[in-house]
């Protein structure tokens, strides 16, 4: 076959065209999204300049929700004892593109014994974490133009992951006295486009645990309506946060009380491995229509690219899924940070899971607000990106001494609104 140089062409071209046809052969969507970072890795790369400048022990980053506590040492014992006893080759190669079924089966066991449940191996898909169970399972369900309702506050990326499939977010307030579920809010919100509501409890970035009151009264306002329109409501179960709780509350285990549900789990909290990329989605098997709703996770899974979660890390949660690390730290983080903030003056959410504390920002602004905050290298996440005006996130998944070296800085921060 000749090979034809068409460069010549383009001589004939104007070059205002040349260079908007060129800028027309990329998406702009997604040229936006690039240029318009998460405002949590802003923070966080403020930050990492900041402590070149000044030192890294002059530097109060509470941006970044980075587990600081170890994983369990089975975790690491594990991953040195498959990659000496087992065939390299194996242990590196392919598993099925749904996952490893001794994964899965030591996935679905576990969910059985811990929450009486009836889930089997074939509805476990195993992801790169949670942001793709995310991405897989909104990309599955809905359709161009349906809705996704969000109850803010809520992770930004949500907003990103709906709208990349055109279907459009639906933002409804928690109550705001303490950020629970407003079930009439939610109600209100339900139209005959309503595809699914994303639910994360323990909730990022406030902390709030959704009783199973909450959930109830939730899963009968979903089910009156499907029963009228014939067609299911899901709920998304967004989970990394499960077992990081404090004292005895409870997270209710949703596909218990609400049959249309999809859990979308990662173990980067529960196990302190984010940077592994490793989770999975269980689409309930009391669901409608559940087998082809699996189908549909897998046909969003391969589409996006998301086939064979890492090889090596299944094999390590089918040995380790169950384990959960000492959160005692974070407990005792909670506790230093509330208290020494609420004793300043600040007004702020208990949390009961996560490691998240949410305050109201001491004016309107709340990104005015954490601009002023980094006068005294406090690095905050104003609270616009996650949906809601007038509250700050700050991420106490820190060492100790760094909560205990900031409080100066918080008080400085509101001596200079209120002093």
């Amino acid at each position: 076959m000749a090979f034809y140089d068409h460069s010549f062409l383009w001589s004939f071209v104007p070059k205002s065209v040349a260079e908007g046809m060129v800028i027309n052969m990329i998406s702009k969507k997604m040229e936006m999204l690039g240029k318009q970072p998460s405002k949590i890795r802003e923070i966080f790369e403020y930050s990492n300049k900041r402590r070149k400048e000044i030192g890294a022990e002059n530097v109060f980053d509470f941006s970044l929700g980075n587990p600081n506590i170890p994983a369990p040492k089975e975790v690491n014992e594990t991953i040195i004892r498959l990659l000496n006893e087992r065939d390299s080759i194996d242990v590196h190669g392919y598993t099925s593109a749904i996952g490893d079924l001794n994964t899965r089966t030591a996935i679905a066991n576990n969910i059985n014994k811990r929450f009486g449940f009836s889930a089997q191996p074939s509805d476990i898909y195993m992801t790169s974490g949670a942001a793709a169970s995310l991405e897989i399972t909104i990309k599955a369900l809905c359709n161009e133009e349906d809705e996704v309702i969000v109850l803010a506050p809520y992770f930004p990326e949500y907003k990103v992951f709906i709208e990349n499939v055109n279907a459009k977010v639906v933002e409804v307030l928690c109550r705001e006295n303490d950020l629970q579920i407003d079930t009439n809010a939610v109600k209100s919100a339900i139209t005959e486009k309503t595809k699914a509501i994303i639910i994360n409890s323990p909730n990022n970035p406030s902390g709030v645990v959704f009783p199973e009151s909450d959930i109830k009264a939730l899963a009968k306002v979903l089910n009156d309506y499907s029963n009228k329109s014939g067609e299911p409501i899901y709920i998304i179960c967004d989970e990394p946060y499960r077992e990081i709780i404090y004292g005895n509350i409870e997270v209710p285990y949703i596909p218990n009380i609400y049959d249309n549900t999809i859990v979308c789990y990662s173990y980067s909290k529960s196990l302190s491995l984010p940077g592994e990329r490793i989770g999975y989605i269980l689409v309930s098997n009391k669901a409608k229509d559940n087998k082809d709703v699996y189908a549909a996770v897998c046909g969003a899974g391969r589409s996006s690219g998301y086939v064979c979660a890492s090889s090596l890390f299944q094999y390590v949660i089918a040995e380790c899924d169950g384990l959960a690390p000492d959160i005692e730290k974070y407990a005792e983080n909670r506790n230093l940070l509330y208290d020494s903030l609420c004793e300043i003056g600040y007004n702020a959410i208990r949390p009961d899971g996560a490691f998240y504390l949410f305050i109201k920002s001491l004016e309107e602004d709340a990104n005015e607000f954490c601009e002023k905050a980094k006068k005294y290298e406090l690095m905050l996440v104003p609270s616009d990106s996650f949906g809601i005006k007038g509250y700050v996130r700050i991420a106490y998944c820190v060492s100790y001494e760094q909560i205990e070296r900031s409080i100066p800085s918080f008080k400085k921060l509101f001596e200079e609104y209120c002093g």
